[in-house]
C-alpha cells in the first residue's frame, strides 16, 4: 500500500509540473492562461510563442506520461504480484500514468487548473504500447492538415487508440494486456471531456484554426 501511495503521489506531482506555464513566464514573461485560448497546453504555447517552445512543451508534457510509467515499473516493491503482466505491462503502471494525466490538467502548482491530457497521455501510451501511438499521431497529422483543428486532430488520435488496440490483438495476434487495454480506453473519454469547450465551438463553427497566432 505504501509503494502504491509513494507511485500515486510521485506520477501526480511529475504531471502536474506546468510546463506550459513556465516557459511562457521564463521566455516571455507572461501567464499563458491570460493569452491565445486561455489553456495551459501545448496547443496555446504554440499559437502563443511559436513552434520552438512549443514543441519544446510538448515533449517535456510527453515525458511526464512516459517517467510516469517507468516509476510505476520500477517502484514496485511489496506490489502483489498479479499488478503486474509477464510482459512488464502491470497495472501500477498504468495506474501511476493515470496519476500523470491527471497532474498535467489538475496541477497542484497553478491552482488545479493545467493543459488537456494530451501529450501526457500518448506519452503514457508510447511507454506501454507505441504501435497505437504511432497510427494515432499519423491520423493526427492528417486530420490537423485536413481541417487546420488541433482539437479535433486531438480527439480523433485519442479515439483510434482502443480500436488499434483490438485490430492488433483480433486480426494480428498480438498479447494487449488488460491495464493496457483499459487505458487505452479510458484515455478517449477523459480527452473527449477536457475538450468538450472546444466541441462546443466545432459545432457552432467559432474553433480557432492552427496557424493563427493570438495573444
Amino acid at each position: 500500500m505504501l509503494t502504491l501511495i509513494l507511485v500515486l503521489v510521485l506520477s501526480y506531482l511529475i504531471g502536474s509540473i506546468p510546463t506550459s506555464i513556465l516557459a511562457a513566464r521564463w521566455l516571455r514573461g507572461i501567464d499563458i492562461r491570460q493569452h491565445g485560448s486561455g489553456n495551459a497546453g501545448a496547443t496555446n504555447v504554440f499559437r502563443t510563442l511559436g513552434k520552438g517552445p512549443g514543441i519544446a512543451v510538448m515533449l517535456i508534457d510527453l515525458m511526464k506520461g512516459v517517467l510516469a510509467v517507468v516509476i510505476g515499473k520500477y517502484l514496485r516493491v511489496g506490489v502483489e504480484p498479479e499488478f503486474f503482466y509477464p510482459n512488464g505491462t502491470g497495472w501500477l503502471m498504468v495506474i501511476a500514468g493515470a496519476a500523470a494525466v491527471l497532474g498535467h490538467i489538475y496541477t497542484v502548482y497553478a491552482g488545479f487548473k493545467g493543459g488537456k491530457g494530451v501529450a501526457t497521455g500518448a506519452g503514457v501510451v508510447v511507454a506501454l504500447a507505441p504501435v497505437p501511438v504511432l497510427i494515432g499521431l499519423g491520423l493526427f497529422a492528417i486530420v490537423v492538415t485536413t481541417t487546420r483543428y488541433v482539437s479535433l486532430a486531438s480527439m480523433a488520435a485519442a479515439a483510434s487508440l482502443p480500436l488499434t488496440q483490438v485490430i492488433r490483438e483480433t486480426v494480428f495476434g498480438v498479447d494487449v494486456s488488460a491495464p493496457t487495454m483499459w487505458f487505452c480506453i479510458a484515455v478517449p473519454f477523459l480527452i473527449f471531456f477536457t475538450h468538450r469547450a472546444n466541441i462546443g465551438r466545432l459545432l457552432h463553427g467559432t474553433e480557432s484554426r492552427v496557424g493563427k497566432k493570438t495573444g
